[in-house]
């Protein structure tokens, strides 16, 4: 599933493309053709990104809202002289005589009003990624719950945007075990593990990649080959089960958690002692 640097990346995206202009809307598979006639002709205003939650607005306060989802993907093209037809199941086509973007896939894609945006704002947790937002709100939940430090960072309404990926890197970086629960974690650790994610997930909105390796373990460094996976990025622990850690050597642990894979290395992640 696409994660929050993603949306973020995408957003940036279609305001280039077609902010401040009147956009051609069409729902070429038919799904979205009531509402896409409604956004007709419209002016984009702007989209923004809250976590994995996307909003396009159009002029007369009117809001798509999208969530990718697990195989959603909404490619944008520019620079085009003129717009090819569309290709496959697009939900939605927004379009300029030199810009298009399809909408694939997506789990949402629903036409709404402003208070749905705030409903939906309301609901979830702090995003790494909207400097206004406040760590402290993300804590006062961790602080005394007793779920695992792994599930609450994937908890949208306590963290808004870390998916998969940045769960298991940041954790490894910081040396906390991911079973751990949120009440032993220090808030000095859950600010550490913020404050990496806001830089983490800014250079992934930069570079459209995840990369969590530090200097000295990248593959130049350290003289080993590049990463081949499909989500591209230099990683410690993500889909590397029982390769050998990075750090120590160690063959890298998998389980699930919450129905998602969890990836950590037992040693560089020991487990708290327990109090007897």
């Amino acid at each position: 599933m696409p994660e929050g640097h993603t949306l973020r990346r995408l957003a940036g995206h279609l305001d280039e493309a077609f902010a401040g202009r009147p956009v051609r809307a069409s729902s070429p598979q038919g799904r979205f053709e009531v509402e896409a006639r409604q956004i007709d002709g419209a002016v984009l205003v702007g989209a923004d990104s809250i976590g994995k939650q996307l909003f396009v607005e159009f002029s007369g306060e009117r809001f798509v809202h999208v969530h990718l989802g697990l195989i959603g993907g909404w490619e944008v093209t520019t620079g085009v002289e003129e717009v090819p037809p569309p290709v496959g199941a697009v939900r939605l086509r927004l379009a300029t005589a030199t810009a298009y973007a399809d909408l694939r896939g997506a789990t949402r894609c629903d036409l709404v009003g402003p208070e749905t945006v705030e409903r939906v704002r309301a609901q979830l947790g702090p995003d790494p990624l909207r400097p206004e937002d406040d760590v402290e709100r993300a804590w006062a939940k961790v602080r005394v719950s007793s779920r695992t430090i792994g599930d609450l960072l994937m908890d949208q309404t306590v963290l808004a945007g870390v998916g998969n990926v940045y769960r298991a890197e940041v954790l490894f970086r910081h040396r906390i075990d991911p079973l751990r629960q949120g009440r032993q974690v220090t808030r000095a650790q859950f600010v550490a593990l913020w404050d990496d994610l806001v830089v983490l997930m800014n250079e992934g909105v930069a570079t459209g990649r995840i990369d969590t390796v530090r200097p000295e373990h990248t593959p130049e460094a350290m003289g080993r080959p590049p990463r081949k996976d499909d989500h591209g990025g230099e990683v410690y622990v993500y889909r590397r089960t029982a390769m050998p850690c990075l750090v120590c050597g160690t063959p890298v642990s998998s389980s699930t958690l919450g129905g998602r894979n969890l990836f950590w290395c037992s040693k560089c992640q020991r487990a708290p002692r327990r109090r007897d």
